[in-house]
């Protein structure tokens, strides 16, 4: 009988890893994907800040944010313009940084904003660190890409954004 306890037991390990019994951190959001911005219009606008002024593409990227603790990480791969004679290129910008929108819209709307970071000569940036506030609940939460704030007329202006949100732990949510 002994030893048909320790069989069941090894079974049961062996059928239900120990990660199906963890639960996934409902406080992690994340984006599957960065994506550039194709218009232009400042009826764009999210959370009442303006789109840049000319349309970007990227090849990639994805951002995660903790609420709980406040870390986030967001990385973009060949960030570009889409237009003008700088196409291809980021042109003028040289730094972005990313933002979380909590309750877009809403009176209760607000934005975290990391430091920024270098854009490369060929549209990538990478950013981990925390945000000076911990944000807490924060419900519909955006990510945005938005140029450094070195860049008078055009700073801080969103050009990327996070597609395909998913909350918790796990990569590969549905």
């Amino acid at each position: 009988m002994k030893n048909m306890k320790k069989m069941l037991a090894l079974f049961a390990v062996l059928c239900f890893p120990v990660g199906a019994f963890a639960h996934d951190n409902d406080a992690v959001v994340r984006w599957k994907t960065i994506v550039g911005n194709i218009t232009v219009s400042n009826n764009d606008a999210v959370g009442g800040i303006n789109p840049g002024t000319t349309p970007w593409s990227t090849l990639g990227g994805s951002a995660s944010v903790d609420l709980a603790t406040g870390h986030v990480s967001f990385d973009v791969d060949g960030l570009v313009l889409n237009g003008g004679n700088a196409t291809g290129t980021p042109g003028p910008i040289d730094q972005v940084e990313g933002s979380l929108i909590c309750d877009a819209g809403s009176t209760d709307q607000t934005i975290f904003t990391t430091a920024p970071v270098p854009l490369s000569a060929r549209g990538n940036a990478d950013f981990s660190g925390t945000f000076g506030t911990i944000p807490g609940t924060c419900t519909n939460p955006l990510f945005l890409i938005r140029i450094g704030p070195d860049l008078p007329g055009a700073n801080q202006r969103w050009i990327a954004t996070g597609a395909v949100r998913s909350f918790g732990d796990s990569h590969d949510r549905n």
